[in-house]
């Protein structure tokens, strides 16, 4: 383990996973650079939080998936980073995020529901002491059901779940076999507009989800990234 894994207070070692889910389509422009400016300071803003509170984070590590819709253009509907280590791979993190540019999109609905299956399934820390797994998910728009739109494109996303349903199952309700995320770890905090599918993760069988409305379809006019860093620093 580098030194950057093993700096923290106490007795406890705190690994944090966050998969950030933008959504990059033409609507999000005006706020798609604040989504951009928070991202890049998230360790910081991180680390200062659980200072306070006398913690601190053994090992960061953030995924990037920016999407836009498989139904207009497949071969820039999803573009992602791997798991990156910060601070130490800041640099790569903050090259990818600046490089996102908001277009495309074609119809109102967009391919957010591929975004989500691809975070769920990302490879999520297993080892330390405590973990916190997060998904955010940043659009102003509803999304395309699974398998819908654009799925015998080549670079559709391949294994991912074909209907909400076994989508639901790998989030892991209720007590599904197919569960692929760790119960106690997992969060997932949405900034989406209260429409399908997004009022359906609010419902009692998306358990410990966050959503905060949108406008649908006219960008985000603001988000609370410190609600972001709260959820995580309160439930370590």
């Amino acid at each position: 383990m580098t030194s950057e894994n093993n700096q923290y207070q106490g007795n406890l070692q705190y690994a944090v996973d966050i998969v950030l889910c933008i959504d990059a389509t033409g609507s999000m422009f005006p706020v798609l650079d604040t989504v951009k400016s928070s991202a890049v300071k998230f360790h910081d803003h991180l680390d200062d939080v659980m200072a306070k509170k006398g913690k601190s984070i053994s090992q960061l590590r953030l995924k990037v998936i920016a999407f836009r819709d498989f139904g207009d253009n497949p071969a820039d509907a999803i573009e992602q980073t791997d798991f990156l280590h910060l601070p130490s791979q800041s640099k790569e993190f903050e090259e990818f995020v600046a490089d996102i540019d908001a277009g495309g999109g074609g119809d109102i609905p967009e391919s957010g529901l591929e975004a989500l299956a691809l975070a769920i399934n990302s490879p999520w820390e297993g080892g330390l002491d405590r973990r916190r797994h997060v998904i955010v998910m940043f659009t102003d728009a509803p999304a395309h059901a699974l398998g819908t739109v654009g799925a015998s494109a080549q670079t559709y996303p391949a294994g991912i779940p074909r209907n909400m349903d076994d989508l639901l199952e790998q989030w892991g309700y209720p007590r599904s076999q197919s569960a692929v995320m760790e119960q106690s770890a997992k969060r997932l905090v949405l900034f989406a507009p209260d429409q399908a599918p997004w009022d359906d993760p609010i419902a009692e069988e998306w358990d410990l989800t966050l959503h905060f409305p949108s406008k649908a379809g006219a960008g985000l006019e603001e988000f609370e990234m410190d609600e972001i860093i709260e959820t995580i620093a309160n439930s370590l």
